[in-house]
């Protein structure tokens, strides 16, 4: 998975544990999808709980290997199997219905939200974790841009899957923690575990509360150190942020991110940061990573009907010049009182 370092969506777990008779909070942190991972369970014995949180860590490192579109594994054979045409690959039933359900969300965004464009994503430079201050060769961008890969290209057969266009790279790296996100919720509420919260890269899901108080998370200042913001999560809701300071590059003082516009094959440039609330649900996880990205790339003209598309009610977006517009449904939500 495509690196997603971020300083993204901060903790403000406030773990105030006054006395041992009271329940303590078990925290393990991993570092899984490029960037840090953190599982926190409340009210449980420490040895339930260290071990279902091995055991979600577990899934993420699985994941982490079959959904890279850089490092050999399945989506990477697969990928290499689309390049060349229309040849045919195996993909699993999991697999499987991640491509679908990414090519639904796809088309619901307008082909804003598309993975289809790997290709794009390695031309700047941003699969990797370390890469360069360096413009592609717009030539070569305009060219991607006109064979226009998209996730409709992608045809599933049974057990098998080719591309209609050879130029089809996937990138699940917009999709894949918020997905992770729904599994692990999935696993540990099988498991008894009530109160919860688990972080990917800024991508946050709670369960239940953190005692006898929500589970309180900051949304980091795209520009400064510190939260912007705080909010409560509610007892099945997820929150996920996109922004232009997780993974960029400057060159002769302007800001590339690694947000890509499909349409245009460039990053986006007039957008700090978006951050979606979604309320509880099977998919709100894959919902919270996946809809903040064609909010950001619709930009502050367009965000708004961007979200409709979607189906997001809470939204935050950034603009270049440090703006905050906000939906009424996040603006209810929201205390930007962090002092």
């Amino acid at each position: 998975m495509r690196g997603n370092v971020m300083r993204g969506i901060l903790f403000g777990l406030l773990l105030v544990l006054a006395a041992c008779s009271k329940p303590a909070v078990y925290t393990q942190e991993s570092y899984v999808f490029g960037t840090r991972v953190e599982v926190s369970i409340y009210g449980v014995p420490e040895s339930k709980a260290r071990q279902v949180t091995a055991h979600v860590l577990g899934i993420f490192d699985q994941m982490h290997h079959d959904l890279h579109a850089w490092e050999p594994g399945p989506l990477s054979t697969l990928n290499t199997t689309f390049s060349h045409s229309p040849q045919r690959g195996p993909v699993s039933p999991e697999l499987s219905a991640i491509i679908k359900d990414a090519t639904r969300y796809s088309e619901q965004s307008h082909g804003l939200f598309d993975p289809a464009i790997g290709d794009l994503i390695r031309l700047w430079g941003f699969q990797s974790d370390r890469f360069q201050a360096r413009l592609p060769d717009p030539k070569s961008i305009a060219a991607l841009v006109a064979a226009h890969p998209q996730m409709r290209d992608i045809v599933i057969d049974g057990t098998q899957a080719y591309s209609t266009n050879p130029v089809v790279r996937l990138d699940l790296g917009g999709y894949a923690k918020g997905y992770a996100l729904d599994v692990a919720a999935a696993y540990l509420r099988s498991q008894g575990i009530r109160d919860a919260l688990i972080n990917i890269g800024g991508n946050i899901m709670a369960l239940g509360q953190h005692g006898d108080r929500p589970w309180r998370v900051g949304i980091q200042h795209p520009r400064k150190p510190g939260p912007i913001a705080t909010l409560d999560l509610r007892d099945g809701e997820a929150i996920g942020t996109s922004g232009d300071y997780q993974r960029f590059f400057e060159l002769n003082g302007k800001r590339y991110c690694h947000i890509i516009d499909p349409r245009s094959g460039w990053p986006v440039q007039d957008v700090e940061a978006v951050t979606v609330l979604i309320p509880p649900g099977n998919h709100a996880g894959t919902l919270s990573d996946v809809a903040s990205k064609p909010l950001f790339i619709a930009g502050p003209a367009g965000w708004r009907q961007a979200a409709r598309q979607m189906g997001v009610k809470a939204g935050m977006l950034i603009d270049a010049g440090g703006r905050i517009y906000l939906t009424s449904a996040m603006q209810q939500r929201l205390n930007f009182d962090t002092h």
